[in-house]
């Protein structure tokens, strides 16, 4: 085993440790006292030996469910804000009262899509955690679930985690679960296998993540291992274990599976886009379109879309796709859907004279646009 990222983990300075809602509650759905105090008390030691901690924490919805007599996860919208709102000021009430018991105060972060991927709304909220983390403080983390119009979260907080990571440079990420590990297949089953360490795609190649998570989650191990890629691909060592060993991860002691750093940092947006984003619509690009956008990683211009689907808005992503109907990129489209029709196929210099300004625009820019490793075969040469 390659313990070198395990000492990465321990000598973190600043950390992101993220901890899933069955983590935390009762079978039924209530806060579990105990299971809380026991990683508070953890992550106050890694806190009060001079690193910095930032915890994003599940569990409003399931905090919110006894109080309002629900005995399930509601499946409305509606119903999920309702028990967010309720649970969220129960957790925090948790977290103030046992933080405070190792003489360290919590802020609450709640952030929503727009706080990763808009660059006004990302420094800002980089600067608010790093203004926390100044002052001693440790910031909890949750998707502003009682605003959420989309979805009630960015897909889940495993992935959130991953983003957070991202967002304040962290130096590792501790995604904390009710198994120990990633397993061969579900470890219930007799023949699966611990893994240790993954490396890359290669060592997930054999995997079987399709269980579920729990009753009062909404996770399962295929969002652990999507929140991992989206860490290491930006150069963060990711461990995934058991909430009750999270003391031991942080030590950097050889538990749970180490995900090893795969790339080097680059923009929330751009990992946003690849790992956590819904396309609202599709752009069809012919083949010199393709090559421009793949291989020189150009910008997309009208020239080189033969036809739009689906309806979206400015500044929402849409999926770039191949002649054969292949996605190959995904980026943030700079015109409404309806704009579009007519001016596919037209050049910048014809839509300027013809429009005026602000029809030299491109359509996807290429800071705001990920090539996707979903690629087509080999295109025909545009004539």
């Amino acid at each position: 085993m390659d313990d070198g990222h395990r000492t990465q983990v321990a000598t973190a300075q600043r950390v992101v440790v993220k901890v899933g809602s069955s983590s935390l509650t009762t079978p039924s759905g209530g806060i579990d006292p105990e299971r809380i105090r026991r990683l508070v008390d953890a992550l106050a030691a890694v806190r009060l030996a001079g690193r910095e901690v930032v915890l994003v924490s599940s569990g409003a919805i399931a905090a919110g469910l006894a109080p309002l007599a629900l005995r399930t996860r509601p499946r409305d919208l509606a119903t999920q804000q309702a028990a967010a709102s309720v649970g969220q000021g129960l957790l925090m009430g948790q977290y103030t009262k046992l933080f405070a018991g190792h003489g360290l105060g919590v802020g609450q972060v709640l952030l929503t899509v727009d706080d990763v991927t808009r660059r006004g709304n990302y420094r800002n909220a980089y600067r608010t955690f790093g203004r926390l983390l100044e002052l001693g403080v440790v910031p909890v983390v949750n998707e502003n679930d009682t605003v959420a119009t989309h979805e009630i979260r960015f897909g889940d907080n495993d992935r959130l985690a991953a983003l957070v990571a991202h967002l304040v440079h962290a130096d590792a990420l501790v995604l904390l679960s009710d198994i120990d590990s990633l397993y061969t297949s579900n470890p219930h089953k007799p023949g699966a296998q611990r893994v240790s360490d993954v490396h890359g795609e290669h060592d997930l190649a054999e995997i079987d993540a399709t269980s579920r998570g729990s009753a009062v989650g909404t996770g399962g191990m295929l969002t652990k291992i999507e929140a991992a890629r989206i860490a290491t691909s930006a150069g963060i060592p990711v461990v995934l274990t058991l909430a009750d060993s999270a003391d031991r991860a942080l030590r950097g002691e050889s538990v749970g599976t180490l995900f090893h750093p795969t790339g080097k940092r680059r923009p929330t947006r751009l990992l946003w886009l690849e790992h956590v984003s819904d396309a609202r619509g599709e752009l069809v690009l012919d083949a010199g379109a393709v090559r421009a956008v793949v291989e020189r990683k150009a910008s997309l211009l009208p020239a080189g879309i033969t036809a739009v689907e689906g309806t979206f808005s400015a500044g929402e992503p849409v999926n770039l796709v191949s002649p054969d109907g292949v996605v190959v990129a995904r980026g943030l489209a700079s015109y409404d859907s309806e704009e579009l029709p007519g001016l596919l196929g037209r050049t910048t210099r014809e839509l300027s004279a013809e429009f005026g300004r602000g029809y030299d625009r491109t359509v996807v820019h290429r800071d705001a646009l990920v090539v996707l490793n979903r690629l087509p075969r080999p295109l025909p040469h545009a004539p």
